[in-house]
């Protein structure tokens, strides 16, 4: 069973939060907020915060600036799952990863069924690793990015957590690139 190991320090991890949506700014954007203000007031820093338009070359420019900015670990999405025509997210992301994370979709789907029944399958809640920064694609919803935070991210971006966890492997993301240089 998963478990906090009180012997092994907090490691904090740079976190940036993009919201995708053509009706918010930053004033507005209670999702964003509540994902900035859970990474924080779990000991983590918030290294960016921005909203792009839902247009795919819009939010892959921003992931890829970020992606290759050594200074963030982790992107956190939120807005643009669903199913409708602007609901572009996944569309831009996933091309952008070098390897699917499919069970944080499934375990993000079973939180969620557990909370809003079969709703939960109209979004497309993703993640991945790109460029050694791990991507985590939310709905716009803030109870959505509760859930996600709350039940899995916090925990899986604590050193502490155990049996194991994505910052001990952090530093390991990027052999292949590595190994491809030697």
């Amino acid at each position: 069973m998963s478990r906090i190991d009180e012997t092994r320090p907090f490691i904090p991890v740079s976190i940036a939060v993009l919201t995708v949506s053509d009706t918010r700014n930053l004033a507005e954007d209670k999702s964003g907020k509540t994902l900035a203000d859970r990474l924080e007031k779990s000991g983590h820093k918030l290294a960016d915060r921005a909203i792009v338009t839902d247009d795919i070359p819009l939010i892959q420019g921003k992931l890829r600036e970020w992606i290759a900015n050594s200074k963030i670990d982790v992107v956190i999405t939120t807005g643009g799952t669903g199913f409708t025509g602007r609901d572009v997210t996944p569309d831009a992301v996933e091309p952008l990863f070098e390897k699917r994370m499919d069970g944080f979709s499934e375990v993000f789907h079973r939180i969620s069924y557990d909370k809003i029944g079969t709703s939960t399958i109209q979004s497309r809640a993703t993640a991945g690793v790109a460029g050694a920064t791990f991507i985590f694609c939310l709905p716009g919803s803030p109870g959505a990015c509760k859930d996600g935070w709350d039940e899995i991210l916090v925990k899986q971006l604590d050193y502490r957590h155990m049996p194991c966890n994505f910052v001990e492997i952090m530093p390991r993301l990027d052999e292949h690139l590595k190994r491809n240089k030697s």
